[in-house]
Formats: C-alpha cells, structure tokens, sequence
C-alpha cells in the first residue's frame, strides 16, 4: 500500500503496487481516478529513464475472494497457493488456466482473496475457467454494493468518499504506510508537521443502532446537540449484523466507544466509535 502525497500533505491516492521485476511495477488504484492520477504522475516530471503509462486497456482484472479462493484458485494454477508459499501481499507472474497472468494475494474485503490480471484477449476464457471451477464451490458474483460493505466491517477507508485531497496521513490512518525514514519524498515537511502536533480530526468506524436506514454520507455527526464531525460512508454489515458509517470526527472525540448521534432521514440515531474491525480485528482470516 503506496498513499501518494501532494506538496501538502493531502492524500492524493491511495495505491498498490506490486514489484514485477526490479526495473517493472503495477500500480493499482481506483478506476474513476485514473486520468487524475496520471495527470498527477506526469506533472512529478519522473526521470527520463521512468515511464508511467496506463495499462487500463491492456489489463483486465478479476477479485475472487471468501474461505475457500484458495481452494478455487489453486485448480488453476500450478504454483503452490499454500499460506506459507504465498503469502498475503505477494505477487507472481503465472498462468491460471490457460490466461497469462499476474496473480496477487489481495483485496479489499478483508477475507482470503487475490486478484488476477491478464489482457483482454484471454479475460473471456479466465472467467469461464474460474466459473467451471468454482460451481461446485459455491462461487457468486458481488458487486460494487456488497464490496463496501464488506470493507466497512474491516474499517477499510475508499477513495474519493473517505480519503482524498481534503484529508491527511495522520487524519485517515494511512500513516502506518508512510516511510518517514526517507529522506525527500513530496509532502514529507507537511506530514511530518502535522505527525509531531497531531491530527485535528480522525477517521473512524460507528456502530449505528437501532437503524432502519443507512447513511449515505455527509450525514452530520452529533455531540450534545453540537456537530463534531461528518459521515464519508456507510452501509450495513451483513456479516457481523449491523449499521455501519464512517466518517471524521475531532481527534479529541476519537476514542473506542465513544458515543455520538447521526441525523438519519431525520431521525436522530446513536453511533458507537470501534476502533477494531468487527470482522476478524486481528486479520487472522485475511492471512490464513
């Protein structure tokens, strides 16, 4: 995970890239961003033995994620898919099936997964092999609805609706992924900065209860009748059975259990900060 600074501070993106061979990355970000990161790219003015090109029209991509990926994805390939083999975050080069392929063990829902890109011409006979050989194994389509709420109950943030240039390192959590250690990268002064006094607001997970509707966002959040903050997201949880809504609060306000009020087709209703994911917070079913 690569979060892209401007000179700021701000989160421009929030990218994964993978090292294909030492002199050839993937990058990976949102879809409806790409011409605003490329622009972004080709503005840095890379050296001249750097090229950065978009690889949209070449590349097509497939997530397949729950328990049993694993078991779905190794019917296609011959590498060895096991825990210990191929670990989370890990990249390859293969064939799966008859598709060229680069084979990721990633996702954005927080279960075992991996992502799988090939060109055009072999996509359509990828996803029928993945189709045959995942019948037997239950394998569903999901979609664009069912993925954020997927990533809500792991407190995953999404681009351009939780994180983008309005926000921080320190303000959404990316942080963690920052280098500090280096010595100039764009925005390091501005991150830096912020990092020794602290952010002034932070990104947070909220239980909402007792709700019949879900947020959408940009729903006020509420504090002895005072707004303290905003939603950026929301959906409900179906795997842990309940309301979820993400948003930013002052950092003063940002502890675990902490009580707010969201204004919910106008009705107030009580949110509870989590700071833990409410599916598997440890990660153990991500890494298994």
């Amino acid at each position: 995970l690569a979060p892209v600074l401007n000179p700021a501070g701000r989160i421009m993106g929030d990218l994964s890239i993978a090292c294909l061979a030492q002199d050839r990355f993937l990058i990976v970000g949102s879809g409806f961003a790409e011409e605003f990161h490329l622009r972004w790219f080709w503005a840095s003015e890379p050296p001249a033995d750097v090229s950065v090109r978009s690889a949209a029209s070449t590349l097509n991509g497939v997530s397949i994620a729950g328990p049993r990926s694993r078991e779905l994805v190794q019917h296609l390939v011959r590498d060895d898919l096991s825990p210990s083999a191929f670990k989370l975050f890990q990249v390859r080069e293969t064939a799966v099936g008859f598709a060229p392929a680069i084979l990721t063990r990633a996702g954005f829902t927080g279960e075992l997964g991996y992502e799988i890109w090939t060109t055009p011409d072999y996509f359509a006979s990828l996803y029928d092999d993945l189709w045959d050989a995942g019948r037997e194994l239950g394998l569903v389509h999901f979609g664009g609805r069912a993925l954020s709420s997927l990533r809500l109950e792991k407190a995953y943030g999404s681009f351009n609706k939780d994180f983008r240039p309005d926000y921080t390192p320190a303000e959404t959590g990316l942080d963690r992924f920052v280098d500090f250690s280096k010595p100039d990268f764009t925005g390091r002064a501005a991150a830096l900065a912020e990092r020794a006094a602290g952010p002034k607001r932070r990104f947070v997970v909220m239980e909402v209860a007792d709700a019949d509707a879900e947020v959408v966002g940009y729903e006020s959040i509420m504090k002895d009748g005072a707004a303290v903050g905003y939603v950026t997201s929301g959906a409900y949880g179906h795997c842990v059975g309940k309301s979820l809504a993400a948003g930013y609060v002052a950092a003063t306000l940002a502890r675990d259990g902490a009580r707010f009020e969201i204004d919910i087709l106008g009705e107030m209703r009580p949110a509870t900060v989590r700071l833990e994911p409410l599916y598997d917070p440890q990660g153990l079913r991500l890494r298994s």
